[in-house]
């Protein structure tokens, strides 16, 4: 068995460099204490925000401050990132988790203090030249004045926030520590113990039996503690209610929604969307179901991979060819980004011990952005290269097009230049194979990804909104109503070709989504853009092309529903909706050899 290496036997060229940041970890404990001596400034400004000359300096210290904060935080723990066993890496992300606190503290005045003020003020300063950075930053703080309280009342929810969080504390702590598995048999009839990485891997068995007893061991777990985890997710809903209705929201999805500012009717249009392109999804799984040789597919059917005669080894090198060529649509000037995060050690490839597992792209205003990878040459690594550099692609045309104030995204819109990346890599890989397996392998992968993320996801959202409505309505948020409503919701988005199992009446209670709920729809609204946003560079289309540069150089200066028109996808019409499920309608064609 190859060992895993320790990080000094990995080539240097295979690791990131972290020196555009910090050249040592020295200079990092020079610019923590410069920081640590600097935030005390802020004091100065508090209760004087009601001037231009006070507000604009105080921005600018906080912007200021932030930045430099940012560094010094993503640097601690990239550096942990790398292998965990470090302690001083350990020592240095806590020390930052400190100072972030400090800092927290010593800036908390600032919204309020500018709340107070009159909108027309705040909105007037906005439009001045020297205010540039922040109108942004001054109209969201308008929009949100009907929904902030009396700074009494502010205090006080800011105290229940304390303790608010728990819910999703407990959920997390019993999900990572206290839940038991039962042993699982694999394929040679030895006994595995269950853990949620190995959960996923057996159903990924081509043994029946297998996967059966997997979903079996995970769903006995959580239904030996429904009622306990039901009190938690129950009280997560009341929580969300009490803060809507302590903010005059009419209820938990618009609180949710208004955050991000993005307007109720983008949820509607993904649901509405979703419902009337079930078909697809049902099709799609009774394909599988005749694929795989089974009369009906269970829920413990869905992750086999069905194309068992393809399989991808390629070097990284090789990885990163094909995504190059892959996303030569997007032009040579994006593609000269590409090249230079791949040639000038943006990248930490490979495994070694103690380094974090997954990946990530993650950096700071001042930097580059960073990847994290743990390459192993399958087809999924060489789709992740692609997704984490569409991340990364968005940060830098966004840092270097914006202020920092500006500068970082919203969630809502975080997932759309990853997910294009990987529909450029698809349909690229698709056009240049004459193997009818890879073929076969790629429209699946692609099927997947709108299974998983476009229904799935939404299947999720459709879940949360009736718990809440159960709240909001005064009614009892128990176990046996939620079991009732996620089966219906289930049975509705997988159709007769898969049997609903039992068990999954209570999936419900091992997402820990939910716990940061009306997160889960975002990911549906991001594979819906992206894919829009990619038939319109693939169709040649120039100004296509234009609008989604606009689109990743936009960073957060705008409402994300406004973003993302200039890449000319409007998510508060039915267009772009309609647009997915056609492509998910034209691939199933494509799968089943029909024109």
């Amino acid at each position: 068995m190859e060992q895993v290496k320790l990080r000094s036997q990995i080539e240097e060229k295979y690791k990131w460099d972290l020196t555009p940041m910090f050249a040592s970890d020295e200079k990092w404990q020079e610019e923590y204490d410069l920081l640590s001596g600097k935030i005390s400034k802020l004091e100065s400004f508090s209760g004087k925000l009601t001037n231009e000359e006070n507000i604009l300096a105080c921005l600018k210290l906080s912007d200021e401050l932030g930045t430099s904060y940012g560094e010094l935080y993503v640097y601690a723990y990239q550096r942990r990132d790398e292998d965990a066993s470090v302690a001083k890496y350990c020592a240095m992300c806590d020390k930052v988790d400190a100072l972030g606190v400090k800092l927290g503290e010593k800036s908390a005045f600032i919204t309020p203090e500018l709340t107070a003020l009159d909108g027309d003020f705040l909105l007037s300063l906005g439009k001045k030249p020297e205010f540039a950075d922040y109108d942004y930053q001054l109209s969201e703080i308008v929009r949100r004045k009907a929904h902030t309280l009396t700074a009494a009342e502010e205090k006080l929810l800011a105290g229940v926030g304390l303790f608010s969080d728990g819910f999703h504390d407990a959920f997390n702590m019993f999900d990572s520590l206290d839940v038991k598995f039962k042993p699982v048999k694999d394929e040679s009839g030895h006994k595995m113990e269950m853990s949620h990485g190995v959960y996923s891997k057996l159903l990924a068995s081509e043994d029946r039996r297998v996967r059966k007893a997997a979903f079996n061991s995970m769903f006995a777990a959580y239904g030996d503690m429904l009622h306990t985890v039901g009190q938690l997710y129950a009280g997560n809903v009341k929580k969300d209610w009490f803060f809507a209705r302590a903010r005059k929201y009419p209820d938990c999805l618009t609180r949710a929604m208004s955050g991000e500012n993005v307007p109720r009717i983008v949820y509607d249009n993904l649901i509405k969307s979703v419902h009337s392109s079930l078909k697809y999804l049902h099709e799609y799984m009774g394909w599988r179901a005749q694929r795989m040789g089974l009369g009906k597919l269970h829920m413990y059917d869905l992750h086999v991979p069905v194309v068992k005669e393809y399989k991808l080894s390629v070097s990284y090198e090789e990885a990163c060819e094909i995504v190059k060529k892959a996303l030569a649509p997007l032009g040579e000037e994006y593609l000269s980004h590409i090249r230079e995060a791949m040639e000038n050690r943006w990248i930490d490839v490979y495994e070694n011990k103690g380094k974090r597992t997954g990946a990530y792209s993650w950096g700071t205003y001042r930097s580059h952005p960073y990847v994290l990878l743990n390459y192993n040459g399958t087809a999924h690594d060489v789709f992740t290269i692609a997704h984490e550099l569409g991340h990364s692609m968005h940060s830098y045309y966004s840092d270097k097009a914006q202020p920092s104030s500006k500068a970082q995204y919203e969630i809502f819109v975080a997932e759309v230049a990853s997910t294009v990346n990987e529909v450029l890599l698809l349909k690229y890989m698709l056009k240049n194979t004459a193997d009818e397996a890879e073929r076969e392998y790629l429209l699946t992968y692609y099927l997947d990804m709108f299974r998983t993320t476009l229904f799935r996801q939404t299947q999720f959202a459709e879940f949360e909104e009736v718990a809440h409505a159960l709240a909001e309505k005064d009614m009892p948020v128990t176990c046996d109503v939620l079991n009732e409503e996620y089966y219906k919701i289930n049975k509705l988005y997988y159709g007769k070709n898969v049997v609903s199992d039992k068990q999954i009446a209570w999936e419900w209670a091992r997402i820990p989504h939910f716990y940061r709920s009306f997160y889960v729809y975002k990911y549906a609204t991001g594979i819906t853009s992206a894919v829009s946003i990619a038939r319109g560079i693939l169709g040649g289309s120039e100004s296509a092309k234009a609008g989604y540069k606009a689109f990743l150089s936009a960073g957060g200066s705008m409402p994300p529903v406004e973003i993302l028109k200039l890449a000319g996808v409007d998510l508060t019409a039915m267009t772009p909706f309609e647009d997915a499920m056609q492509e998910m309608a034209d691939t199933l064609k494509l799968l089943k050899g029909e024109k």
